[in-house]
């Protein structure tokens, strides 16, 4: 009797496992259209289910806030567009007063010229929210801002931006109120910033140094971390 009883329990269990190994195979995620993307040579690669939000604190006039967007990020994002969401918040060492009859003053650490600059570079942020062309937009403005205004309508006319709405938007107190509100998640940042430019990556600032000689290769280690390597990072 005990015999046929072991027996029982142990066809049971042998059900259940089939049961569910079954319910598995049926249940299973199997990729479809809107999993996978075409390479280049027509196979079909999976796409990363969330791209790693890459943060810029960066000065419109600072050599390496400039060096970093035009050698590090830009190139990152042309390799692999999917792998990041990109930010930019132009304000760094910088620091404002609101004098007595309400309007904001800045200090910009390369002088009021940088301050024009970071205004416009603020703007255009709020304003071009197409990730290609925003991020075209500051390597552009980036690369020569020694004269800020003829800087922007340069590179709004080469990328197909609006002028009028952000030349709007830099002529007045709202241009002021953009770098405000970038100068306040600046000095929100912890650890507190101590070089431009800082860049964070899912929010985190790892290792700087790291991050600022090689972008991509740090994108694609904290994509790792989530899963199986992207094969653009092999």
């Amino acid at each position: 009797m005990f015999q046929k009883r072991q027996l029982r329990i142990i066809y049971l269990v042998i059900l259940i496992i089939m049961i569910v190994l079954i319910y598995k195979s049926f249940t299973q995620h199997k990729p479809n259209d809107d999993d996978v993307e075409q390479t280049s040579g027509g196979d079909p690669m999976l796409k990363v289910s969330a791209p790693i939000y890459v943060v810029v604190y960066y000065e419109a006039l600072c050599p390496d806030s400039k060096n970093f967007v035009l050698h590090q990020l830009l190139p990152a994002y042309e390799r692999a567009p999917d792998l990041m969401d990109i930010e930019f918040v132009p304000f760094g060492k910088a620091s404002w007063t609101t004098k007595s009859d309400g309007s904001l003053e800045f200090d910009c650490q390369h002088g009021h010229i940088e301050c024009e600059a970071n205004t416009i570079h603020a703007c255009v942020v709020e304003a071009v929210r197409e990730p290609r062309t925003r991020l075209d937009m500051v390597a552009c403005m980036i690369e020569n801002n020694i004269i800020p205004v003829e800087a922007f309508l340069r590179c709004a006319k080469q990328h197909g931006v609006d002028i009028e709405s952000i030349k709007k938007c830099y002529d007045s107190p709202h241009g002021a109120e953009l770098l405000k509100v970038h100068g306040e998640a600046t000095h929100a940042l912890r650890p507190a910033v101590t070089f431009i430019p800082t860049v964070t990556l899912d929010g985190a600032q790892y290792v700087q140094k790291s991050i600022l000689k090689d972008l991509f290769g740090n994108v694609c280690q904290v994509v790792s971390g989530r899963g199986p390597k992207p094969d653009v990072c092999k």
